[in-house]
């Protein structure tokens, strides 16, 4: 008895070591163990540092494990677009569970956060972006270069932390983000890094450079932003009785026709990335240098635009200048994030390099788009992986009508038809669901879903994340 009372006692040591072992085998010097502005710290475990990407390129991250079971749930990447815009606004702001008070000095806890049912990687990409940096300041870039870095960056996080590299894992971003969620995941698919790729989303990315511009047309027309006279006379010049040219057209005086209909969009003071939200300081931030992060966005969303009058289409040498919060899209407020995040205890506490420069929630970058289109990309990643791309439907700076014309342009067996989908006895969105991909609307959001609908925003992640249709 007495033999068999030691060795039963020699197995449960045995046992709680290896469990030990396993709970201490993430990245501990990144581990974040005293967030500042928090009355008390996180159950869950988060950790904040750096991943080696191209060249000497150090990107940062910050990484929470899932609040559920993060030994079991799904590894999610999340990016913000811009170009050149950090996902510190998505940790701190969208579907992060830490997000600030407008004091800039206190966080509170998002109930809705993504990390209740995945671990969430966050990463400023690239390097020049928020806390990402190279020591040589050489940040000059292109779509392909970015998703490299951001194949390497993946590489170098499971190397910390490879207790979750068997977990399934998903690709996800916002706006620009339409462009590096899907390169990074051809990366993957004909990569030969070790990656459980399991799927990708897209929410209010841009797809397909045309469609997004020319569907912008009718998105104006149909909610009142555009008169019947201006509507009448873009379809006399750019339509011919079945099809409209806009963004393509070589007719000049189509050409002013569409600048006007985008110049009531992009410049008159109505808030671009969401409909009927007021702008943030009113509309005169629009003639303000907060205007310049959204006319860089501009030029990589529109530059292919024939003819150059209107402001969003200028060069960057003549629009760009900095205003005191950085590159900033008007109407939207990050005041509070940006004076938590330049905080010296923040970044003490999340291990910020001190080579790294002041954070700014976007920053003005040598970018090149290379890819008009995600047409291929798509093809190619949707033979092995399951996709989804959503969209806030009051979103113009990628709205969910061009999104939705990508999408049905790739020719994908059609699973079900549109129909609404449920947030309790309410309509919360729509959706459509094709072969391996699905399309979803989210009511009432604009660009930033997770922040403006976070109770729907986690339902169809959720759902997403199950593969079950909403």
């Amino acid at each position: 008895m007495a033999s068999s009372w030691k060795i039963n006692v020699f197995v449960i040591f045995v046992v709680s070591q290896l469990f030990a072992n396993v709970a201490l085998a993430a990245y501990a010097p990144d581990e974040v163990t005293n967030l500042p502005g928090l009355k008390t710290q996180p159950s869950f475990r988060h950790y904040s540092g750096y991943l080696n990407a191209s060249g000497q390129d150090r990107l940062h991250y910050w990484f929470v494990e899932s609040q559920n079971d993060p030994a079991n749930d799904p590894v999610v990447l999340w990016m913000n677009g811009g170009p050149g815009c950090s996902s510190m606004d998505g940790m701190l702001s969208e579907l992060g569970p830490f997000h600030v008070n407008s004091d800039g000095q206190t966080l509170y806890m998002n109930k809705y956060s993504w990390n209740t049912v995945a671990n969430v990687i966050f990463l400023e990409a690239p390097a020049g972006v928020g806390y990402s940096y190279n020591p040589t300041k050489e940040y000059a870039t292109d779509d392909d270069k970015v998703s490299m870095g951001n194949y390497l960056a993946l590489q170098s996080f499971f190397k910390k932390f490879p207790e979750y590299a068997s977990n399934d894992f998903y690709v996800t971003g916002e706006s620009y983000g339409g462009i590096y969620v899907p390169t990074l995941t051809h990366r993957i698919l004909n990569g030969n890094a070790t990656i459980n790729m399991k799927g990708f989303a897209v929410g209010n990315g841009i797809t397909n450079f045309t469609t997004n511009s020319d569907s912008l047309v009718y998105f104006a027309y149909y909610h009142g932003l555009i008169g019947l006279d201006l509507w009448k006379s873009l379809n006399e010049r750019c339509c011919d009785g079945t099809y409209c040219v806009f963004s393509q057209s070589t007719d000049i005086e189509c050409q002013t026709l569409v600048a006007e209909a985008l110049n009531v969009v992009y410049d008159i003071g109505l808030n671009t990335y969401s409909l009927y939200l007021d702008c943030y300081n009113g509309p005169s931030s629009v003639q303000s240098p907060l205007l310049t992060r959204y006319q860089f966005d501009m030029m990589h969303a529109l530059g292919h635009l024939p003819k150059a009058p209107p402001k969003y289409y200028q060069p960057m040498s003549a629009i760009l200048s900095k205003s005191k919060v950085g590159l900033v899209p008007p109407c939207i407020n990050v005041t509070g994030v940006t004076a938590y995040l330049n905080l010296p205890n923040v970044r003490k506490a999340l291990h910020i390099a001190d080579e790294a420069p002041s954070w700014e929630v976007c920053s003005q970058l040598p970018y090149t788009t290379i890819y008009k289109t995600m047409y291929s990309t798509y093809k190619d990643i949707l033979a092995k992986y399951r996709g989804m791309v959503y969209n806030g439907d009051t979103d113009m700076a990628c709205n969910f009508l061009g999104d939705e014309w990508f999408v049905e342009s790739l020719n994908l067996k059609k699973k079900s038809d549109r129909s609404p989908w449920m947030l309790g006895d309410q309509i919360a969105g729509f959706v459509k669901e094709f072969e391996g991909l699905s399309l979803v609307t989210i009511k009432g959001a604009g660009h930033m879903v997770p922040q403006e609908r976070p109770a729907q925003a986690l339902k169809m992640f959720t759902y997403f994340l199950q593969n079950k249709p909403l």
